[in-house]
């Protein structure tokens, strides 16, 4: 199996560390290639840059579309692009924050996501909305740490995560932790171990959902709301985008 990893954010260190993250779950059958946008932000942190980032997953999903991936994990937790990734191949599309809210249901009444920036937290209240996990899910919070810093992780930065995840427990009454943002993927055994409960890193998840499914013989619907784009004339920078 071949599958496509976008980080939607142009930090090439944190496609390399998602990417490796998301081999060390992956069976031995299972080739991961990691990509990036060629524009935009190097992190994503707000509504800007978010635009941004699904623009960025759109032309590595669309650039890929001869390369025969099997599935596409969008490395993202606000889940930039999924429904135009989904438009543009016929292999199953995962983002990160759906796979993980889907994993920590299942192992958890109720669980509580642990992310970045506050300013962010709102796109994930926003995403746990459209995916029905509102009522699972018993609250989002932020550490504030900006995303960049976790390219290179110290004990500071995880015992911060730490700390937030313990009041997220306590006061949530959780038994689960999401983490929110796909630079936290290394961070997910350490916390387990130190947490006690199951720590889920949607990096992860969602790579072994995307197995499932491939080995199940799904692929992305082409008859209804995820057909492939209307053929149009595009023009600058992203006339490419529409060949």
């Amino acid at each position: 199996m071949k599958l496509l990893l976008v980080n939607p954010n142009t930090s090439t260190a944190m496609t390399e560390g998602m990417a490796e993250a998301a081999r060390a779950v992956a069976a031995p059958c299972t080739a991961v290639v990691g990509r990036q946008p060629s524009f935009g932000p190097a992190s994503i942190e707000g509504f800007f840059d978010d635009v941004f980032g699904a623009a960025g997953v759109a032309e590595q999903v669309r650039l890929a579309r001869d390369e025969a991936f099997d599935a596409v994990v969008i490395a993202c937790f606000g889940d930039p692009g999924l429904d135009a990734a989904r438009e543009l191949t016929t292999a199953p599309v995962l983002g990160i924050a759906e796979a993980a809210f889907h994993a920590a249901s299942f192992v958890a009444t109720g669980f509580s996501v642990v992310t970045t920036m506050t300013r962010t937290c709102v796109i994930a209240e926003r995403l746990l909305e459209r995916y029905g996990f509102e009522r699972t899910c018993r609250g989002v919070h932020g550490t504030d740490i900006p995303v960049l810093e976790l390219e290179h992780c110290g004990e500071e930065t995880i015992g911060q995560i730490e700390a937030a995840a313990r009041r997220a427990l306590a006061s949530d009454r959780s038994g689960a932790i999401v983490l929110g943002c796909g630079g936290m993927a290394a961070l997910c055994r350490t916390l387990q171990q130190r947490l006690g409960v199951p720590v889920i890193d949607g990096v992860s998840a969602a790579v072994k959902m995307a197995e499932a499914l491939v080995g199940l013989g799904l692929r992305t619907e082409k008859q209804g709301d995820y057909a492939p784009p209307l053929p149009k004339p595009w023009a600058g920078w992203a006339a490419k985008l529409g060949e």
